[in-house]
């Protein structure tokens, strides 16, 4: 197996794989998640908006992929300051099933030089995940622009509890960068706490998500790079990388999350 067919198994196995269109529908949930069923093993996760956590539980289990999470998203994707708001939506959403809630920072409280707002936020978010389930933290890295305010917003989230701090909604006009990722990545080695990082839109090729592998690998070695630790957020990506598995032509496709 050449070495871009490698990393192409390894992405495949830590991606997030996502639907996040206001054309969603129950029938479009159900392709995503027939979709995780690959002939190189399957995706850590589908993401789906929480109307649908329960048609992707249900197709998944048709699918005998029950090793495969249902992620959603709460306070998405403006990142409202609306703390009520947020948990009552993380409460849903775990009540309906979900494994991981992506919840959007309140960035723009951040920028504003309000830092309080998303401390709270997250650390309300993270007590109505309790243990069983995952908080990914989405602080919006490309509008936030500048390295110290995405460092800010990282290590806000990690101390308020986040178990993964990811880059971007994929609703914005910057998504993620190996810039941000550096930051981001260094920010959680600098913890020193058991927190993931996923990195979100824009990410559609093998040759792109090696970049990221990289440089997770030249941080904290390449025995930390899991599921449990490192994700994509991407939909097109998983074209990619089926057509590298398949020693094909790459698809053109850069539509989706």
């Amino acid at each position: 197996m050449t070495d871009l067919a490698q990393q192409a198994r390894q992405t495949l196995t830590l991606m997030d794989l996502t639907s996040l269109n206001d054309s969603d529908t129950d029938a479009v949930i159900t392709q995503l998640c027939d979709a995780a069923r690959t002939d190189f093993g399957s995706p850590a996760a589908v993401c789906v908006y929480p109307a649908f956590i329960a048609t992707a539980r249900k197709a998944l289990a048709q699918s005998g992929l029950t090793v495969v999470r249902v992620a959603t998203v709460t306070n998405f994707p403006d990142g409202s300051t609306n703390i009520d708001r947020a948990v009552r939506e993380t409460r849903d959403a775990v009540a309906a099933g979900a494994h991981e809630v992506d919840v959007v920072l309140p960035y723009r409280a951040l920028m504003a030089g309000d830092s309080d707002t998303p401390a709270e936020l997250v650390r309300a978010c993270k007590a109505a995940c309790g243990n069983a389930v995952q908080l990914k933290v989405i602080i919006e890295s490309g509008e936030l622009k500048s390295a110290d305010l995405i460092r800010q917003a990282s290590d806000i989230s990690i101390a308020a509890g986040a178990d993964f701090i990811k880059t971007s909604t994929g609703k914005v006009a910057v998504n993620a960068t190996l810039e941000a990722a550096d930051i981001m990545l260094n920010a959680i080695a600098d913890s020193g706490k058991d927190v993931g990082f996923k990195a979100a839109g824009g990410i559609r090729t093998t040759a792109e998500a090696a970049q990221y592998l990289a440089l997770a690998e030249r941080i904290f070695g390449a025995d930390w790079i899991t599921p449990e630790h490192f994700r994509f957020g991407a939909s097109s990506l998983l074209n990619d990388v089926l057509a590298t598995l398949n020693g094909t032509a790459p698809s053109t496709s850069s539509s989706g999350y």
